[in-house]
């Protein structure tokens, strides 16, 4: 596969409108504040885009929105996720002749199946696109891990090209990056994780700090990429609170709540997401205030 997906992409938030409607120029806006600030890739239709909320034609129309206003400027990586192996493939068909780069798909959910079925899961995505495949382990939503033996067996199949990698366990992230050839990317599926795990050798995250904070999400990977471990440790440090505090609820509750502080959307969830309790929210306002993200209230 040509296309290497590596550095610092941005799981978009999907807007909405007041009326409950995606909010496409809010959407636009959102690429464009990514491109302005230097992402590397694009990834609409994740698990932070509200994805399992929104009908298939809206879900098309928000990939097809993102690579109109990107226009070919980055890489736009779509999800694709089901617990239904042939409806991810008739999925998988239909993005790819959108003209997306490359797909991201998750991990069966609630099916929990083997690591065989895992293996053959992703397999059967694979051969039904031309496009690179990227696998996405985050057994904390889908209560079944994808372990480092089944990740290099999948290495080995000829367009699946990478791993997000949101275990939360490091020891298992550094067992992969053992487990598979140094052209299979490994990037990250936390934000918190993304200086240890680049350290061992990742090639990137994919992130929801950066819908706040591209630009600095992206000069973090970029530090991590040459070697300037100083430099890193100093933006991540500064950077830390944010990513925490993104996850102080459910994702994305707390990253579309900030963009609305920020001026950037309407807050507006679909059930079964619900906005953020005072106590959170309050929390949430204090980091985005130290962060310079926001601006104190008048008294």
């Amino acid at each position: 596969m040509g296309l290497e997906i590596q550095g610092c992409g941005t799981a978009l938030v999907t807007p909405f409108s007041r009326d409950g409607m995606i909010d496409v120029e809010a959407l636009r806006r959102l690429v464009q504040f990514q491109l302005r600030e230097g992402i590397d890739f694009l990834v609409p239709c994740g698990t932070t885009g509200e994805t399992p909320t929104l009908e298939k034609e809206e879900y098309l129309g928000v990939i097809r929105v993102v690579m109109e206003e990107a226009g070919g400027k980055v890489p736009i990586v779509a999800g694709v996720g089901s617990n239904n192996t042939r409806h991810v493939c008739e999925l998988a068909k239909e993005v790819s002749a959108l003209g997306v780069d490359a797909l991201l798909s998750v991990a069966p959910y609630y099916n929990k199946p083997t690591q065989e079925g895992l293996y053959q899961h992703f397999k059967a995505i694979a051969e039904a696109t031309e496009l690179p495949v990227i696998v996405y382990n985050v057994p904390g939503r889908t209560s079944s891990n994808i372990e480092p033996a089944t990740t290099a067996r999948l290495s080995k199949l000829s367009n699946i090209t990478g791993i997000k990698e949101a275990s939360g366990n490091i020891v298992q992230q550094m067992e992969v990056i053992r487990a598979v050839g140094s052209d299979f990317a490994i990037l990250s599926g936390d934000d918190a994780f993304t200086f240890p795990l680049m350290a061992l050798g990742g090639k990137g995250v994919i992130s929801v700090a950066s819908n706040e904070v591209p630009g600095s999400m992206s000069r973090l990977v970029r530090l991590l990429r040459e070697g300037e471990y100083d430099e890193a440790r100093k933006l991540n440090e500064q950077l830390l609170p944010l990513m925490q505090v993104n996850f102080i609820e459910t994702s994305p509750i707390p990253v579309k709540a900030a963009l609305a502080m920020m001026g950037m959307i309407e807050e507006i969830y679909r059930l079964p997401l619900v906005p953020m309790k005072p106590e959170n929210r309050a929390k949430l306002e204090k980091v985005l205030l130290a962060q310079g993200l926001v601006q104190a209230k008048r008294a």
